[in-house]
């Protein structure tokens, strides 16, 4: 039977893929009915290159994804595949390097003296031998040429130069122009296969700064031990990805060389791409370049013992700085198993953002402060992972019974079998919208790839999951979603007893050689490649500007690519003007009509694939509709009707406020929520923060009836209508006139103003909490309004300063210092006419590395490290991305908005570039020492006030500490 099944698969595969042979005599495969027309090469050293073509840019997405993660890691030193994602930007022996032959005896030493450092316990012995290592290492970066790599990747244009681990593999992105594929192609490949280990103390110290990060992050720390509960005896639950405190202290470069020879070879790597080229051209230069690498035909293949099944609750508990909840979660198969798509459908039915039952009956009921669930599917296993958050009162245990209910009625079929068929029309209109994008498609190219599942059953999923019956899906959630065999993590508000708290390591900064350069990077500098010539937008070309029978301003823009829709009525009014919008937004939601419950008009709305979406900033506020061109008169009637029609109820609107109330104080726990409520203090100040903010007297004090007329009111008011979709003008305009209802009379309406607090001298806001890692900004109100003859100098410095990882700022703070992950300098561009440019930068880093991190800041800002090289790397840059760039899609509407409330008319890129081509290093300098030189700041400092040298912040300016209810307002 068994080999019956294999032959019908392999039939059935036959049908769907057919092999092909293009010009260039290679051979490739295609699946019919495939929407993107992707071709899949396989070199004949195993090397796998995906592809797409879409034309509606002149760049190219590019993934270089090898099938190798945190579950390869050796048991000894975790967070191996995570460090040496980092040291892959260290360059190889062609670049990143002034002179290999001196650099490398030098290296040599540095790994040997590691070996023996993660082996010796003496703390004394152990502090001598750093010492000797970051000697040894300062030596060595006199030769080095740090962040070279992204030097060259700037030199040829590309944009989100990034990586990223995860547990079952690691992906390298860059997005480059479409007439670099050569330099981008002989770049990777000398990366590939001929990368150096250098700079490796600094950067390991920097990646603990990214594991200081996450010991914050709770929902991490939740993830890591659905691992522990539900695969014991895999290394997604032994290990993760950034690996243990321990182990990133005592690494082993022989270790990381040693996996790189295993594990990055062709055969366990595929090539990702969708953009503008030729295919047959893309992959005779791919085959260049790459089609020397050897394989390994003995790749270590990952043993481990299958799980015992589960046969009574495992409980596990988690502490950290956030608000408690409680998570459970399910073992299932792996993502190429049929469990995969039962998975994704089952985890839609109980959750989709709109009609689910988690949504109709936990939150649309108001018996939870937030729930949902989420499919995490992974090449060796998956799970069904369900999360709740209480309200005041409720203890985690009550939020668990409400979320194993839901799960009960799925087990029990409660549901209808018309929710399928919404599911699955719901996705694929989430599939069309990751199809519009580069991006979108390589990414499911990458889940095709590590996860091992033929590109055939990647393009037929969706007809597969609408071929699923109730009966079906209810018989596997009884097999897979037991009573008993689940895991239950409960994440409490505390300290967490596991974080250990480690000093910053005496480290002697390296050397930048910034202007020193190797003849590789001159190479491709020199290199001779076609020219994109640039397009800018011309909003009389790109778009239409028109009326409605009611004068309603239109902006329009066709979309010819899909049967996808946005429509949004713009208004120019926001919490600046009321600060209870949002909270009207948000109750509307939970109300229905005579006619209709709120429960009928989320399912009505999620069987049409369509949503709306209601949301408001200082200044603006929006509703916007989306989905299925066919229905948007439908999702416009449904919520005019509501809006109309809204029945108020005070039990829901007393939750409400309730559910609001924990809220806040849930966000008070919040590392980032606290960083971002200091930050607005110091931008506005407190006297703004009120008048912007409902304090919890206010808030209790609303009615039913008066959120409800604030959205009718709204209404009511002079907004412009912006559509993006496949309507024709007069299409749209009846369909504005039929189901979008206004007044003959519009009222008029004003923006909101609030001014930037003036810095005028130096101040220090500070405020508590209690983590390993401080989150810092100064910030400086330069005191001019927009002038749009500034755009030039201010692009190129923001380049020059903090565009790339081979930036300045990047460079000292986090690359020659070991500040920080992450670190950047801004200057801010007014968002209107009346407000004035801003300067910030911006921080995370250890308690005990503060003041070494203003001093750094301080340094960098007002004595701008010069550098004729990266100053002709930075304008390379701009022009190239400014040549490469398209204003696509509603970009253009949104665009067009951006530059009225500044006041011009034409797209501001094109004088850029214009202005750019001519500027020299002495310009920029002039505008440094103009806008940026010597100004005053407000530093804002979120941190542990006990581990913080206050002496030193008192000597910054007049020190303030900032309580909570100042920041937040409430």
């Amino acid at each position: 039977m068994k080999k019956f099944l294999l032959l019908i698969a392999a039939t059935a595969f036959a049908l769907l893929t057919t092999a092909c042979t293009d010009s260039s005599g290679y051979t490739y495969e295609t699946v019919k009915n495939d929407p993107l027309k992707t071709r899949i090469y396989t070199l004949d050293n195993g090397l796998k290159v995906y592809m797409s073509v879409n034309k509606a840019e002149p760049r190219i997405e590019t993934y270089i994804a090898v099938k190798v993660g945190g579950k390869n890691d050796p048991s000894e030193t975790t967070g191996l595949a995570h460090y040496f994602e980092h040291l892959m930007f260290k360059g190889t022996q062609q670049f990143g390097t002034s002179n290999y032959e001196a650099e490398k005896p030098l290296l040599d030493q540095i790994e040997q003296l590691f070996e023996v450092y993660r082996k010796t316990t003496d703390d004394a012995e152990r502090a001598a031998i750093y010492r000797q290592i970051d000697s040894i290492s300062y030596e060595a970066s006199k030769y080095a040429i740090p962040n070279e790599y992204d030097k060259l990747m700037s030199a040829i244009g590309a944009l989100e130069t990034n990586a990223n681990t995860s547990m079952d593999r690691t992906v390298y992105i860059e997005n480059i122009p479409s007439n670099q594929i050569e330099n981008w192609a002989r770049i990777q490949a000398d990366r590939f296969k001929n990368v150096v280990i250098r700079g490796f103390h600094t950067e390991l110290e920097t990646i603990y700064e990214e594991k200081n990060m996450s010991l914050t992050d709770d929902n991490r720390k939740v993830y890591t031990t659905i691992g522990e509960v539900l695969y014991p005896n895999h290394p997604y639950g032994k290990q993760s990805v950034l690996g243990t405190q321990e182990h990133l202290k005592n690494p082993s470069i022989t270790n990381v060389k040693n996996y790189h020879t295993q594990y990055y070879v062709p055969n366990n790597m595929a090539i990702l791409l969708s953009g503008d080229f030729d295919p047959d051209q893309m992959i005779a230069t791919i085959d260049k370049y790459f089609g020397d690498m050897q394989p390994n035909e003995n790749i270590p293949q990952l043993a481990f013992e299958p799980e015992a099944p589960i046969t009574k609750p495992i409980v596990k508990e988690v502490y950290g700085p956030d608000a408690a909840n409680v998570t459970l979660a399910w073992r299932t198969d792996n993502a190429a198993s049929d469990d995969a798509e039962y998975l994704l459908l089952a985890s839609r039915i109980l959750y989709n953002g709109q009609a689910g039952m988690i949504d109709l009956d936990l939150m649309q009921q108001q018996k939870v402060l937030d729930a949902f669930s989420y499919p995490d599917q992974r090449a060796d296993y998956g799970a069904l992972v369900l999360q709740g958050l209480p309200k005041a009162g409720q203890t985690l245990d009550e939020v668990r019974d409400l979320l194993l209910a839901e799960v009960a009625k799925l087990r029990n079929g409660e549901f209808s079998e018309e929710l399928i068929k919404a599911v699955v029309n719901n996705l694929k209109v989430s599939t069309m919208r990751e199809e519009e994008t580069n991006v979108g498609r390589v990414e499911m190219y990458l889940s095709s790839f590590y996860n091992d599942i033929p590109w055939s059953d990647e393009v037929t999923k969706l007809d597969r999951i609408g071929s699923i019956t109730k009966e079906q899906l209810v018989a596997w959630a009884n097999e897979k979603l037991g009573t008993e065999n689940y895991g239950i993590i409960y994440k409490r508000q505390g300290e967490d007893p596991s974080v250990q708290k480690i000093a910053k390591p005496a480290l002697t900064p390296i050397q930048m050689n910034r202007d020193t350069q190797s003849a590789f990077l001159t190479e491709i500098q020199n290199s001779t490649v076609t020219p994109i010539e640039p397009v800018f937008v011309d909003f009389n070309r790109d778009m239409e500007i028109f009326k409605t029978d009611s004068s309603l301003e239109v902006l329009y823009k066709k979309n010819d690519i899909n049967d996808l829709f946005s429509l949004t009525y713009l208004f120019d009014t926001g919490v600046l003007n009321d600060p209870a919008l949002n909270n009207a937004f948000a109750y509307i939601d939970y109300l229905g009509t005579q006619a209709k419950t709120a429960a009928e008009i989320a399912s009505e709305l999620y069987d049409i694939a369509c949503y709306y979406d209601l949301s408001a900033s200082q200044n603006r506020c929006a509703i916007t509709f989306k989905g299925l061109s066919e229905n948007m008169g439908q999702v416009m009637d449904i919520f005019e009707d509501l809006v109309a029609n809204a029945q108020g109820d005070e039990e829901i609107l007393a939750n409400y406020k309730a559910d609001l109330l924990k809220k806040r104080a849930d966000n008070k726990l919040n590392q980032e929520a606290n960083f971002a409520a200091l930050q607005r203090f110091a931008f506005f100040g407190g006297e703004a923060i009120q008048r912007t903010t409902l304090n919890n007297e206010q808030l209790e004090a609303l009615t039913s009836d008066v959120l409800i007329g604030k959205v009718r009111d709204l209404l009511k008011k002079q907004h412009t209508i912006l559509y993006y979709g496949p309507k024709d003008k007069a299409g749209l305009l009846a369909d504005l006139k039929a189901h979008h209802q206004t007044p003959e009379v519009l009222e008029p309406l004003t923006r909101g103003n609030i001014a930037f607090q003036p810095t005028e001298q130096n101040k220090v806001c500070l405020a508590n909490y209690n983590a390993p890692q401080l989150y810092f900004l100064q910030y400086s109100n330069l005191g001019k309004k927009f002038d749009v003859a500034v755009d030039p100098a201010l692009k190129l410095y923001n380049e020059y300063n903090s565009g790339s990882m081979g930036a300045i700022v990047f460079q000292e703070m986090r690359e020659s210092r070991s500040l920080a992950y992450m670190a950047f300098t801004e200057w801010i561009n007014p968002s209107y006419l009346d407000d004035n440019y801003l300067f910030a930068a911006i921080i995370a880093t250890q308690n005990d590395k503060m003041a070494q991190a203003i001093d750094a800041f301080d340094e960098i800002i007002n004595n701008m490290p010069e550098s004729e090289a990266a100053f002709k790397l930075a304008k390379e840059a701009v022009l190239t991305n400014l040549r490469t760039s398209r204003t696509i899609k509603d970009e253009v509407l949104w665009k067009y908005i951006a530059n009225k409330d500044l006041g011009v008319t034409e797209d501001r890129n094109k004088a850029i570039f214009e202005k750019v081509q001519d500027m020299t290093f002495a310009d920029l300098k002039a505008a440094q020492e103009q806008w940026i030189k010597d100004r005053k700041y407000t530093y804002c400092i979120l941190g542990d006030l006990k581990d913080l040298d206050q002496d030193y912040l008192r000597k910054l300016g007049t020190v303030q500490i900032v309580s909570q209810k100042e920041m937040f307002g409430y």
